[in-house]
């Protein structure tokens, strides 16, 4: 398999780029018995998203695969696939089907982080296990877990992890770079959006502490932003590069915009949009040398020995799909994929599929895992932690956080993993108009 992403996706229209009616039922019903009579899995993503197809397609992959292999506890599990619209009330309104209708064993997936936030007392009321695999935000686990544990143990994150490892990471990140080109001077960019906050929080003292200068920050509101007086700002501040964090704002503008002007500093960080396989092809390379963490490394890497393999056998599934994702299913799809093959060994360690009616034994079991994954190893803070039930973070031996791995756009279909070096394929590339 190459690097590339094979699928179009038009030049600013990430959030609308695929079909969703196919997708939001496509397993309904397809995968064995559910509801009142079997083992049922709800899954919510936003369908009209590409991250949102690829976190249904691998629920699938991982739900067909365990279903051959035994199944959970002996059970065939179906799949149901519901849209969230990326809407908080949407959310709620699938959920509660879900639960009610369907009697789901299971709740996986869930993207914005204020979409999550909205559904978490419903799952807390019905005893029903959910597992977070799109959103990062610290205060979906501290302020319901964190605060009430009796009432909110049913929730898991499976990644990524939270905002606030995702800003130690990034900040040693930035020493990297600095090592490798001595860039010192940073601009700061993010959306305007709760998994930021703790970027806004934490990331101007955590440059200061690495000998970083913070030359310039903002806020960008994720309703649409002219890139033009941006871009000559951090001009103006002299930054040898810019730390953006984008989930909400499709950043392709302003990757145009740095490549037709030649502009003197890097464009890093996170950037969600710069995940899709086929993102940079779209815009005719301009994304070319820009960097984003990603969970799995978008499987250029061989972050376990799981990776590179399900990278593989997604693309080989979906290949003739007309829908992105099609090379690689973005950083959602890992985690879902993850989470419900961590569901199979809860439920085969508990020895029933009945969740809802035995939630502390699955709880017990859940806080026991230690799971190799295809995004890394999974396993979870207890009870008394800073951030119960939530995914630990790996540490390499410099006590780095190793499991937020950054990858560059090297040409316009091949990715590379720059970042942290037990992961790395290639150095971080600089700008050739910087060198």
């Amino acid at each position: 398999m190459d690097r590339s992403g094979k699928g179009g996706v038009g030049r600013r229209t990430f959030l609308g780029a695929a079909s969703a009616g196919a997708l939001t039922a496509t397993l309904a019903g397809c995968l064995g018995g559910g509801g009142d009579d079997g083992l049922t899995i709800g899954h919510l993503a936003p369908t009209d998203n590409p991250l949102g197809i690829g976190s249904t397609r691998t629920a699938e992959m991982a739900v067909e695969e365990l279903n051959e292999d035994g199944g959970f506890n002996g059970e065939e599990a179906e799949l149901i696939t519901r849209d969230t619209r990326t809407d908080p009330a949407e959310a709620q309104n699938v959920t509660e089907e879900l639960i009610q209708q369907e009697n789901v064993n299971l709740l996986i997936g869930t993207f914005n982080s204020e979409t999550t936030q909205s559904i978490l007392d419903l799952t807390a009321e019905f005893d029903v296990p959910f597992m977070i695999t799109g959103s990062a935000a610290p205060s979906l686990i501290t302020d319901s877990v964190g605060s009430d544990y009796e009432q909110y143990k049913n929730i898991f994150r499976i990644g990524p992890i939270n905002s606030d490892f995702q800003a130690e990471s990034i900040a040693d990140y930035c020493t990297y770079l600095n090592d490798r080109h001595g860039w010192s001077r940073v601009a700061f960019l993010r959306d305007q959006a709760e998994w930021t906050t703790p970027f806004g929080d934490q990331i101007p003292d955590l440059l200061s502490e690495r000998g970083l200068d913070l030359v310039y920050e903002d806020a960008l509101s994720i309703e649409g932003t002219d890139f033009s007086p941006v871009m000559s700002d951090i001009n103006d501040s002299d930054a040898d590069f810019v730390l953006r964090f984008f989930a909400h704002i499709d950043g392709g503008d302003m990757l145009t915009r740095w490549h037709e002007g030649q502009y003197e500093f890097g464009i890093e960080g996170v950037h969600v949009s710069g995940m899709l396989p086929s993102y940079n092809e779209a815009y005719n390379g301009a994304a070319t040398y820009e960097t984003t963490s990603q969970s799995g490394a978008a499987g250029v890497a061989p972050i376990t020995e799981r990776t590179e393999s399900f990278v593989s056998d997604y693309a080989s599934r979906y290949q003739d799909e007309e829908e992105s994702p099609i090379r690689a299913p973005m950083y959602m799809g890992f985690n879902t994929y993850d989470g419900i093959s961590v569901f199979k060994e809860v439920v085969d360690g508990i020895g029933t599929t009945s969740t809802r009616d035995n939630l502390d034994d699955f709880v017990d079991e859940m806080l026991g895992v230690d799971f190799t994954g295809v995004a890394g190893q999974v396993s979870f803070y207890g009870e008394d932690a800073e951030y119960p039930h939530d995914v630990q973070e790996e540490r390499g031996d410099d006590g780095t956080v190793t499991n937020y791995p950054v990858t560059q756009w090297v040409s316009e279909t091949e990715l590379e993993c720059v970042y942290p070096e037990q992961y790395r394929t290639a150095e971080h590339q600089m700008p050739p108009w910087m060198q």
